[in-house]
């Protein structure tokens, strides 16, 4: 019996989850050409979403579509992602690029002394490296705000820790398993409090709530312990003291 021809390279997997959700996977890793594709598909379907489409969540390598199988079924659906994705392709400009205040100060970057023994650095050197590189924002996930990056310089790259660290602070800058990620909100953590950031990624009174975009680019910039808590009071009245490039 002859074996099915093997699905090509680029065309993405459908997985159900559930009985009300279709996950399109398009890869394996945390790839910006991967992450690239989910973003035009979930833009595609937000322009145009077929009748019956609840919600669509994109991550790093796929894209959750929540629907109402009462009316519109998993057929359809899979037809509607093909039609979106051949017409207007897998490919996906570039997003914004944002300018994030950082404070690397120890009395605010928790761990920063830890998290530079282990990468056998100095302080102020886990500092520069940080603060040196651009990252991509791949998701939010976690938690509301809760954002992934990836772009890690090498040299930062530790393992998460075995157990979770306290409850770190609004805003905190973290590393761990190779990614850095921005925290809204105080919860325990398995990552590295690297810095702390005044600007506020989620604010629920806002317009638009969350400030980035996955797909959108990122620097952070060292600031003092000073400045930070300038920008953290402006933050709180509702200003972005982010910047972002026209």
């Amino acid at each position: 019996m002859k074996a099915p021809d093997p699905e090509p390279a680029d065309r993405p997997r459908f997985l159900d989850a559930g009985e009300a959700a279709l996950v399109v996977e398009f890869g394996a890793a945390v790839d910006p050409a991967i992450n690239d594709r989910v973003l035009a598909l979930d833009a595609a379907l937000g322009a145009d979403p077929p009748l019956g489409l609840a919600e669509t969540v994109p991550t790093y390598r796929s894209l959750m579509i929540h629907y109402d199988p009462l009316v519109l079924s998993r057929a359809a659906l899979v037809a509607a992602v093909e039609g979106r994705l051949a017409e207007r392709g897998a490919a996906r400009g570039a997003g914004r690029l944002w300018t994030i205040p950082c404070c690397y100060d120890p009395a605010l970057a928790e761990d920063i002394a830890e998290a530079a023994s282990l990468a056998g650095l100095a302080v102020a050197d886990a500092a520069a490296f940080h603060a040196g590189a651009l990252y991509r924002v791949y998701m939010y996930g976690f938690a509301p705000g809760f954002a992934y990056l990836g772009g890690l310089p090498e040299a930062l790259a530790l393992p998460r820790r075995s157990s979770p660290r306290a409850p770190h602070p609004p805003g905190a800058v973290m590393i761990g398993g190779g990614l850095a990620a921005i925290g809204t909100m105080p919860m325990p953590t398995g990552w590295y409090v690297l810095g702390r950031t005044p600007e506020r990624l989620f604010a629920p009174e806002r317009d638009p709530a969350f400030l980035i975009e996955s797909g959108d680019t990122l620097r952070f910039e060292p600031v003092s312990a000073d400045t930070f808590a300038g920008l953290e009071r402006r933050a709180a009245s509702g200003e972005v003291v982010a910047g972002r490039a026209a």
